[in-house]
């Protein structure tokens, strides 16, 4: 206990922070920092549904939210600009719907820009959102930040927030693999505010992520390398001028040391199947990238119905949990009912949390660096608080293993 003591110190007032003055603003903050490059003007408006949706129902046969209330074109035609802004909030915005639509429209992105007309009318309550919008704020903060950029360092590993604290292990194993390839390959601790973006806190996710965006190509950062899913697609959509990249791809076209063949000892009877995580729907090179990986370790994957291009939500998508459950708890009984009594392999941990309540699932990195212990059980996934906890201890053994390097924890705070 007295190792951890510090840590509980730095951690706890975060912790038992009350929740009505999480997102307050303070006096002396910094004014918005929003990018010129805005990769999203262009998502379409409920107008573009009512002139190119037919209403054919194709959107309709796996997405738990319009089977509930309808085509996107029924939606804005019968229901008043409330309803409206009401429902936009249970939609996972997983973009199954755009990929399966015969007209190529988009109405996740409809939704999502009634998100951001509801924050700036004021016409949402975010105060349900507090328990993400806090673990946001906590990943931004100074305590939880850092920034360690050797001397010529073009490339930073970008672990996200939930690997480090779930799994922290697995980071520093992944990191330290990676460093093969990039001797000075720069770590960055941060969070990249999709759950605002999500919810439609447009100004403050521009600011917050052009900030960080800013500070990273100031100290010649032109490339960084991702391990979640949701901060690559953030990256992928609001850092054009970067060379962005999951860790996966790089593995796999590598001869790391964790890309070789265990044997299929563990799994030798066991088929699984991949999940693919909502924002990588897109990114073929990345879904192949994770297979190959799989079948390099002689593991046999399967194929599963509504994989890839047309993967489902796991149920965590678009926060809708903190206002339907139940809609969130039917998108997981979906993916569970395809994968069948298949294990399933997935490379986002949020996803594995998700799934795993209903289906054995694995994060493909628990296998690539620790099949033997992980696969002959569920893994010891931490939760929080111990979160907190492992992520302030992997900082400190960044700062430690680090000296003399550039060392940046984030101290700033737009103003709301």
């Amino acid at each position: 206990m007295g190792c951890a003591w510090p840590l509980i110190c730095q951690v706890s007032p975060w912790l038992f922070i009350r929740k009505k003055k999480a997102f307050a603003s303070r006096p002396g903050r910094q004014k918005s920092v929003v990018p010129s490059d805005r990769a999203d003007r262009m998502l379409p408006l409920p107008g573009d549904i009512l002139e190119k949706c037919t209403n054919c129902g194709a959107c309709q046969v796996q997405c738990a939210f319009l089977t509930r209330y309808g085509t996107p074109k029924e939606i804005f035609t019968a229901l008043s600009l409330a309803k409206q802004h009401a429902l936009a909030f249970e939609c996972s915005l997983c973009g199954l719907c755009r990929a399966v639509c015969p007209e190529d429209i988009d109405p996740g992105g409809a939704f999502l820009n009634l998100r951001r007309d509801a924050v700036i009318k004021k016409q949402v309550d975010l105060s349900k959102y507090s328990t993400i919008l806090g673990y946001e704020k906590k990943g931004t903060s100074a305590l939880f930040s850092c920034y360690a950029l050797p001397q010529g360092c073009d490339t930073i590993f970008f672990p996200g927030c939930t690997l480090p604290g779930t799994r922290p292990k697995t980071t520093w194993a992944l990191f330290e693999t990676l460093k093969s390839q990039v001797p000075n390959l720069g770590i960055v601790l941060d969070c990249c505010t999709k759950p605002s973006h999500d919810l439609g806190r447009e100004t403050y996710f521009q600011s917050m992520f052009g900030e960080m965006l800013g500070v990273l190509q100031t100290h010649g950062i032109t490339r960084v390398w991702l391990a979640c899913p949701n901060c690559y697609k953030v990256f992928k959509t609001y850092a054009p001028k970067m060379t962005i990249e999951t860790v996966y791809e790089v593995m796999d076209r590598s001869s790391l040391p964790c890309k070789m063949s265990y044997g299929s000892q563990t799994f030798e009877h066991t088929q699984l199947v991949v999940h693919d995580p909502c924002p990588m729907r897109d990114d073929l090179p990345v879904q192949e990238a994770v297979r190959s990986l799989l079948t390099g370790m002689d593991l046999a994957v399967g194929k599963m119905a509504f994989e890839k291009k047309k993967t489902l939500c796991c149920g965590e998508g678009g926060a809708v949990g903190f206002v339907d459950p139940e809609l969130a708890r039917i998108w997981t009984e979906k993916r569970k009912k395809t994968a069948g009594a298949r294990p399933i392999v997935t490379y986002c941990a949020g996803c594995t949390g998700f799934l795993n309540r209903a289906v054995p699932t694995f994060h493909i990195l628990d296998l690539l660096f620790f099949l033997n212990k992980n696969a002959t059980g569920q893994p010891r996934v931490a939760k929080a608080p111990f979160t907190y906890f492992h992520r302030l201890a992997l900082k400190r053994k960044i700062k430690k293993t680090h000296r003399g390097v550039v060392i940046r924890a984030r101290h700033y705070r737009p103003v709301e």
